[in-house]
């Protein structure tokens, strides 16, 4: 397609049969283990109107087209939002950050992926535009449930908007078999003078925020003591990386991590 509202009527004019192809590190596997099923793909590629990072006044504006490595290595991310740059730069391998886009990460909702997590806990907002124009959702009201996000049928993701902590620190904590594999789990905690963002990786059917940490540190309570309430709220999955329980007390070790990270 050659624009984002061109893109917005072809998803309108199919409804659910048609499916948005960005990076396509989302949708090609799913479609090849017949989980996805579309009858319509519209290429979204190569709209470089929506590949930018911009600052604005209060916040850090990222097109949905942005791969990962442009953000990894922009000058604004690195000096208003370091927290997202570093990330960026750790997702998959090189192949997958020249070609995966931080929106497609978003919309694919999958909760170990480290992006969600990380404006989850920036406390970030996504910009969607659909027939009727855009409309403004808390990253916190996105992730509904396994794999659905708060976009309807007809609406594309065209920005994220995170603020720009002032005074902030920060810590990103992942386990992985490997380097570049998915994370087993991971916490993300960021603290500035608006307050503090915590962050979980893997610990339930969606990308979480622990209001419970971040309550905890709020009333006064060390990073050891806040992170005791790291597993609360979650439902982890029980798999060959590990059971409930492990991944419960792995979360509170790299919460507290996190957390001395970003100075509790």
């Amino acid at each position: 397609v050659g624009s984002a509202d061109e893109a917005i009527e072809l998803l309108s004019e199919h409804g659910e049969d048609a499916k948005l192809l960005a990076g396509g590190h989302s949708l090609l596997p799913l479609m090849k283990l017949r989980l996805a099923q579309p009858a319509l793909l519209v290429d979204i590629g190569p709209l470089r109107e929506l590949s930018y990072v911009t600052e604005e006044e209060d916040y850090l504006a990222v097109g949905a087209l942005t791969r990962h490595h442009d953000i990894a290595v922009s000058p604004l991310a690195l000096s208003s939002v370091p927290l997202l740059a570093h990330v960026a730069g750790q997702i998959g391998d090189p192949q997958v950050r020249h070609r995966g886009t931080i929106g497609g990460s978003i919309c694919h909702g999958d909760p170990a992926s480290d992006l969600p997590a990380v404006l989850l806990a920036l406390g970030a907002t996504f910009v969607a535009r659909g027939p009727n124009g855009e409309r403004e959702i808390d990253a916190k009201d996105f992730f509904v449930s396994f794999f659905e996000v708060a976009l309807k049928p007809d609406e594309l993701l065209v920005e994220i908007r995170v603020p720009r902590p002032r005074d902030a620190r920060w810590g990103f904590e992942k386990l992985t078999k490997r380097a570049q594999d998915w994370a087993i789990v991971g916490a993300v905690a960021v603290r500035s003078a608006s307050g503090v963002g915590v962050g979980l990786i893997n610990m339930g059917p969606v990308p979480l925020r622990s209001s419970a940490v971040e309550a905890a540190v709020l009333s006064g309570a060390n990073a050891a003591e806040a992170a005791q309430f790291a597993a609360e709220g979650t439902e982890p999955s029980a798999d060959f990386n590990g059971s409930v329980a492990y991944r419960q007390h792995v979360a509170r070790v790299l919460v507290r991590r996190a957390l001395e990270k970003a100075g509790v």
